[in-house]
């Protein structure tokens, strides 16, 4: 896989990731626990008839043998399904997706930390920039009448996500001894399935609420997950989490068309800064792309 395809293919799953706030918005009765509880059954069902097709019976047996770097990304993969749903409950879409936006700066930090990497001084620089415009876009929405719970628990999924990215990062560095990590992805659904189905009864969802969530568990949540886990092979980690802020734009955008809430000229000027440092990001990385280095594109970049 090239750069530039796995660079778009990161631009889809952010895409797809970024529906969530805007259908939650047209839930009727499901609330809080229950709509993490059923996003996650979804999400795990889809990605059970997925990995056996693609997998076979090898899948499960595989799973009964994985180790606890396998265990440490499901469980990281369970905060974040969680905590980001009970978040959309407890505060508006902005102040989630702006505390979201904490997520590259997390992960350039523990990269730094645990696997030694040197980042380039453009992908400090994207991220500053980036940081810049997010916080132009809900700095007023943020530090007024904002929910803190709703922050708080928002907050647990870039920390999560860092930490995931880093395990995906490592375990791509380890090569063909690898574990195969996709079937964390399930494992993180079940779990969270399991854990916030006591909180969630009884249960109250209508028929169009099964829907809408049905679509959240595969659509926004199973099938990107499972890009993301394969994209960590060909883009680094802090490079991964920098094109996850556009979740955020999108987001906005999603919410403006499907719910009203139409952004000031503030958020469109701080999305402007986002983009700007995400192009600006990606065209040098593509500049500095040689050949050589395209052929050996399954070692994770610096």
């Amino acid at each position: 896989m090239t750069h530039r395809r796995a660079v778009a293919l990161m631009v889809l799953v952010t895409l797809l990731w970024s529906i969530a706030g805007v259908v939650t918005r047209h839930l009727d009765a499901a609330r809080s626990f229950e709509v993490t509880f059923w996003r996650s059954l979804f999400c795990a069902v889809s990605l059970a008839i997925g990995l056996t097709v693609l997998r076979g019976p090898a899948l499960w047996v595989g799973l009964l043998r994985s180790g606890r770097v396998l265990w440490a990304s499901a469980l990281c993969w369970a905060v974040m399904y969680t905590a980001f749903m009970v978040a959309l409950t407890l505060t508006t879409v902005a102040n989630v997706l702006v505390t979201m936006a904490i997520g590259p700066m997390v992960t350039a930090l523990f990269s730094r930390m645990f696997l030694g990497q040197r980042l380039p001084l453009r992908t400090w620089g994207a991220i500053v920039v980036a940081g810049v415009g997010i916080a132009w876009m809900f700095g007023a929405e943020a530090s007024g009448g904002g929910s803190l719970l709703g922050s708080l628990v928002a907050a647990a999924v870039p920390l999560a996500g860092a930490v995931n990215w880093i395990l995906l990062q490592r375990n791509a560095d380890s090569g063909a001894q690898a574990p195969d990590m996709l079937p964390a992805v399930l494992l993180g659904a079940l779990i969270s399935a399991a854990v916030t189905l006591p909180l969630a009864w009884p249960l109250q969802a209508s028929a169009h609420d099964l829907r809408l969530l049905a679509l959240l568990g595969g659509v926004q949540l199973a099938l990107p997950c499972l890009l993301v886990v394969r994209l960590s092979r060909e883009l680094s980690a802090p490079e991964i989490a920098l094109l996850a802020l556009l979740e955020v734009l999108f987001g906005v955008a999603w919410a403006w068309l499907g719910a009203g809430e139409r952004p000031p000229a503030s958020v469109l000027f701080g999305g402007a800064l986002v983009l700007g440092a995400l192009v600006a990001n990606e065209a040098c990385s593509l500049r500095q792309t040689t050949p050589a280095k395209t052929l050996q594109s399954a070692i994770p970049r610096p």
